[in-house]
C-alpha cells in the first residue's frame, strides 16, 4: 500500500512539474520572476515543483496557475 501511494505521489508531482515548467517557459519567464508575482514561494521552492521534489499545496498551485495563466491538472 505505501509503495502504491508513493508511486501515485511521485507520479502527480511529475506531472505538475512538467505543466508548471512548460508554462513558465512558453510565457518567457523565470523562476525568480514566477515566484515573485505568486509572492509567497521563493524561487528555489519553484525550481523544486519543476524538479517534482515537492508537494505543493493546492493554494501554491492554484497561485502558481494563476500567473502562468494555467488550470494545473493532476
Amino acid at each position: 500500500m505505501w509503495y502504491t501511494i508513493n508511486i501515485f505521489m511521485a507520479t502527480t508531482r511529475q506531472i505538475i512539474a512538467k505543466q508548471v515548467r512548460e508554462a513558465r517557459e512558453k510565457k518567457g519567464l523565470t523562476q525568480a520572476e514566477v515566484a515573485q508575482k505568486v509572492g509567497i514561494i521563493t524561487p528555489n521552492y519553484l525550481a523544486m515543483i519543476e524538479r517534482a521534489e515537492a508537494n505543493p499545496n493546492s493554494d501554491i498551485l492554484g497561485r502558481i496557475g494563476k500567473v502562468l495563466g494555467i488550470t494545473i491538472k493532476i
